[in-house]
């Protein structure tokens, strides 16, 4: 698995995934638990999606 997810993207991933769950947590609507699917993408730098829609916000890497 390549990453596809850079920079902004990744930060935004994991600060809203982090949210929803902390607002699930604290009592919230339990569809807020969905929150652990961008933190995960943000942490793990790919995105199962973005393949299939032909997405890639990685910058490429110079050798």
């Amino acid at each position: 698995m390549k990453p596809n997810v850079g920079g902004i993207d990744k930060i935004l991933r994991i600060v809203v995934g982090l949210a929803l769950i902390i607002w699930a947590a604290a009592g919230g609507p339990v569809w807020a638990y969905v929150g652990i699917v961008p933190l995960a993408t943000g942490l793990t730098g790919w995105c199962p999606i973005y393949p299939l829609l032909g997405l890639n916000t990685c910058p490429l890497k110079k050798d």
